[in-house]
């Protein structure tokens, strides 16, 4: 094939296909449908000099695909991003390539939209107010997903970097949310909170938590680093992508897992579960979603947007 007939799908028309509110409803009707997480090919990690490469295949019965992904921790330091990644959707039947889309774009629309989901069938109907950990792309991304699914009014945004939480204050007030720099302890008064960091330890005590909240954890996909504290998971209704994925991947679940203060058994259910009605959320106390990204998540919102393209969507 001539790789210049290739279509080729930018971060800015990936945004003009598929729109935050039509990623979650993506994500939540590939689940509805039958989707198995579980069944997910196991992402590859690979150390190299500059961080790491990971490989990232999935394929349903219409597409397949994979994304190459680049994690390197010194890039910020550069001005580059610390992740960079590329996305090539095929065919099912044929393999033949079908697109080429900006995967870094790709994994900030999926991630959020895969949380949304969660948020969705966790959170109280009146949630309003979100605490965001984090100030980069990821946390902008989450502010935005989860004001497609509830009513969010006030936006908390703690972050390492004073002008970075400034950025993203002044980005919630743009969009027209009441939203300012607060600190971990404002997690009391959250229904949701996104951690969306690249921290290793938990980043507040799961004992500050409202009784309601649902958090959501992003931030790490390694089994030495976690963003959320040992009770939070001991105590919390606690959903995750896919169990064989949390198992493998999740610092959260696996360092007290480790250390024998959970059981393998603390997993409530995964997203599919969740979706179809399989998860008993009715129990009192916070509910978390841990997520370590999968690459069925990508299959199917670059496919969606694919299909729009091909539908000549407008914007």
């Amino acid at each position: 094939m001539n790789p210049a007939a290739l279509r080729r799908i930018d971060a800015e028309e990936l945004a003009r296909l598929l729109p935050m509110p039509r990623a979650v409803r993506a994500v939540e009707a590939a689940l509805r449908a039958g989707l198995d997480p579980e069944a997910d090919i196991p992402r590859t990690v690979h150390e190299v000099a500059a961080g790491q490469l990971l490989l990232m295949p999935s394929a349903n019965s219409s597409y397949a695909g994979v994304k190459i992904a680049g994690v390197a921790p010194g890039n910020p330091g550069r001005g580059q991003p610390r992740i960079i990644a590329s996305y090539l959707l095929m065919d099912a039947e044929t393999l033949r390539p079908a697109a080429l889309i900006d995967g870094s774009a790709l994994t900030l629309l999926r991630t959020p939209a895969v949380s949304a989901v969660a948020v969705d069938h966790l959170a109280v109907p009146a949630a309003e107010r979100l605490v965001v950990f984090g100030a980069g792309p990821q946390a902008r991304g989450h502010v935005e997903a989860v004001r497609a699914v509830r009513p969010l009014s006030w936006v908390g945004v703690v972050a390492r970097s004073p002008r970075q939480a400034a950025e993203l204050v002044e980005h919630c007030r743009e969009a027209g949310l009441d939203a300012e720099p607060v600190s971990p302890e404002a997690v009391a008064t959250a229904d949701v909170v996104a951690c969306c960091t690249t921290s290793r330890t938990p980043l507040f005590p799961a004992s500050a938590l409202a009784s309601h909240a649902v958090v959501v954890a992003v931030g790490s996909h390694e089994p030495t680093a976690r963003e959320v504290d040992t009770e939070l998971v001991a105590t919390a209704t606690v959903v995750v992508e896919a169990r064989a994925a949390a198992l493998r991947e999740a610092g959260d679940l696996l360092i007290p897992l480790r250390s024998g203060d959970i059981g393998p058994d603390r997993i409530a259910g995964n997203l599919a579960e969740l979706v179809r009605g399989a998860v008993d959320t009715g129990a009192v106390g916070p509910k978390l979603f841990k997520s370590v990204g999968m690459s069925w998540q990508d299959l199917v919102v670059g496919a969606a947007a694919v299909e729009r393209a091909g539908a000549g969507a407008a914007p």
